[in-house]
């Protein structure tokens, strides 16, 4: 059985820095692409960021140059690195597992408990 636990969220102040990690377990983790997602109040869920099995990274628009993606597969973690928050940052933060074709994320539906970010002075 799939398990990811997301970690690292809390309040920050704009321009400030998190680094959010997810630990999976139940899986080949080497072998999967990994997103982070985020969902804020009254929103959809929306992919920010994914990494290939393969180290690949691809960001969001409103993201690019901001976050980093990275992975530890000797870890099975994926860690999502914010830098430069903006109070629209604000979101539950999750990790999810998926596959890939070219740039294009495709979800599997396991998913984390997510981890609360907030970003406000």
């Amino acid at each position: 059985q799939v398990q990811l636990v997301e970690s690292g969220g809390g309040l920050v102040q704009p321009g400030g820095s998190l680094r959010l990690s997810c630990a999976a377990s139940g899986i080949v983790f080497s072998i999967y692409a990994m997103g982070w997602y985020r969902q804020a109040p009254g929103k959809q869920r929306d992919l920010v960021a994914h990494i290939t099995s393969g180290g690949t990274t691809y960001f969001a628009d409103s993201v690019k140059g901001r976050f980093a993606i990275s992975r530890d597969n000797a870890k099975n973690t994926v860690y999502l690195q914010m830098n430069s928050l903006k109070p629209e940052d604000t979101a539950v933060y999750y990790c999810n597992t998926g596959w890939t074709r070219g740039s294009s994320y495709y979800e599997y539906d396991d998913w984390g408990q997510g981890t609360q970010v907030t970003v406000s002075s």
